[in-house]
C-alpha cells in the first residue's frame, strides 16, 4: 500500500503536468488539482446542473435536480465529479445550500473550490502517511484510509472557509452556505457534512424491504452539543414567537443574524460566537444490499420523510429522473403542508451504486 501511495503521488503530478503543461510539482498541488478539474469538465465527467452522469465502465449513476423556491434566486447548487482525481474507482458529489444576501455566490464558490482543495489535501496527506514510520498502513487499511480522508476534509474545510473570508468580491459576513459531500472510493463512501442538508442511504433489510439509513446529523442550533458550544462562545439560541420550533443562532447583544443552523461556511458575523465550519466525517462500507444514497437540502427534508424519499427514488423507472421526481414530490408537499410559508429552494442528488452503464 505504501508503494501504491508513492505511485499515486507521482502519478498525480504527472497527470496534472500532462494536462496543464506547467505544473512544477513542488508545492503546486492545488494547481495540479485545478488542472484535473478543468480536464474532467472538458471530458464531461463533471456535472454542475440538473441532469445525470453515467460514465462507461462505472458502477455509479448520479441523478441531479434543483428547483428555485419562492424566496428569490436559487441559492442551492450541486456537483458530481466522476473519476475524481483521475481515479477510475472514485467519485465526488456535493450539495450546497446558500443563505443570506450573497448566499448563491458563496455556495457556488465553495462548490468550485472544495473538490480541488480536497484532492490536493488528500494527495498531500497520502504522501505524508506513506513516509511516516509511525504509521503502519498495511495493518488496518480501512482505518488508515478513513483517517487520511478525515484529516484531508478537516484541512480542506478550514482552508475553504479562510479563502472565503479573504475573497474580495464575495461578501460572506452575513451570508454563508451548507456543504454536504460524499467521496466514493471503491466499496467505501466517506461523508462530510456542514449544516442541515442530509444524506440518506437506501439499503435492503433482512426481510427484503428497502429501508432508509440516515448517514448525517442535521446540524441545528438546538442539538445539545451544538447549543452548548454556541452558549459557551457567548452566542444565543432561541426561537422567534412567530416561528415556534425553529431554533436560530443570535449574536450576544443583537437580534441578528438568526441563523437556523449551527455549522456553515461563511457567516463571519457569528463565527466568534459558536458557529463553526468543521465537518462531521463518517465512512460506510457499501455492500450489495445498499442500493443508493440521496443527498438533499433541507427544502426536501422539511416536508419529506426519509422513508418517503427512499420509496419515491426506488419506484422511479428511469433512474436518471429520480432526483427530479423527488424534488417535484417535495414541491407538492410544500403546497400541502406549508401553504403559508414561502417555499424553500429544493435540490437533490441520487447516487446509485450498482448501475450498469446505459446503452
Amino acid at each position: 500500500m505504501v508503494e501504491t501511495m508513492r505511485q499515486f503521488s507521482s502519478m498525480f503530478y504527472g497527470l496534472a503536468r500532462s494536462i496543464s503543461g506547467k505544473i512544477s510539482g513542488n508545492g503546486d498541488g492545488r494547481e495540479a488539482a485545478e488542472a484535473m478539474a478543468k480536464n474532467a469538465k472538458k471530458n464531461y465527467l463533471i456535472l454542475r446542473s440538473s441532469g445525470s452522469v453515467n460514465v462507461d465502465g462505472s458502477n455509479n449513476l448520479a441523478s441531479v435536480f434543483s428547483k428555485r423556491g419562492r424566496k428569490g434566486v436559487n441559492q442551492d447548487c450541486a456537483i458530481v465529479w466522476e473519476e475524481f482525481g483521475c481515479q477510475a474507482d472514485m467519485l465526488f458529489c456535493g450539495i450546497f445550500d446558500g443563505h443570506g444576501p450573497w448566499g448563491h455566490f458563496v455556495a457556488k464558490k465553495v462548490r468550485e473550490s472544495m473538490p480541488s482543495s480536497l484532492l490536493c489535501n488528500w494527495q498531500e496527506t497520502l504522501a505524508q502517511a506513506s513516509l511516516d514510520p509511525e504509521i503502519d498502513l498495511e495493518s488496518d487499511k480501512k482505518h488508515q484510509r478513513f483517517h487520511i480522508w478525515k484529516h484531508s476534509y478537516l484541512r480542506t474545510c478550514a482552508a475553504v472557509d479562510h479563502e472565503l473570508e479573504q475573497h474580495r468580491k464575495i461578501d460572506s459576513f452575513y451570508s454563508g452556505t451548507t456543504a454536504l459531500t460524499i467521496v466514493r472510493q471503491g466499496d467505501l463512501i466517506y461523508v462530510a457534512n456542514i449544516g442541515d442538508s442530509r444524506a440518506v442511504l437506501a439499503t435492503t433489510s433482512d426481510d427484503g424491504n428497502l429501508v432508509p439509513v440516515q448517514l448525517t446529523i442535521d446540524f441545528k442550533p438546538n442539538l445539545p452539543q451544538e447549543a452548548e458550544r454556541i452558549v459557551q462562545c457567548k452566542g444565543r439560541v432561541f426561537c422567534l414567537h412567530d416561528e415556534p420550533g425553529v431554533h436560530r443562532v443570535w449574536l450576544p447583544d443583537e437580534e441578528s443574524p438568526g441563523l437556523a443552523m449551527s455549522r456553515a461556511f461563511g457567516d463571519y458575523c457569528i463565527k466568534d460566537y459558536g458557529l463553526i465550519s468543521v465537518p462531521e466525517v463518517t465512512q460506510r462500507h457499501i455492500t450489495s444490499r445498499d442500493q443508493f444514497v440521496v443527498l438533499a437540502t433541507d427544502g426536501v427534508w422539511d416536508v419529506v420523510s426519509n422513508q418517503e424519499a427512499v420509496q419515491i427514488v426506488s419506484s422511479t423507472p428511469d433512474k436518471q429522473k429520480a432526483a427530479k421526481r423527488l424534488v417535484e414530490y417535495a414541491v407538492r408537499a410544500w403546497k400541502k403542508k406549508r401553504k403559508d410559508i414561502a417555499m424553500d429552494d429544493i435540490s437533490a442528488i441520487c447516487l446509485f451504486f450498482h448501475s450498469s452503464p446505459l446503452s
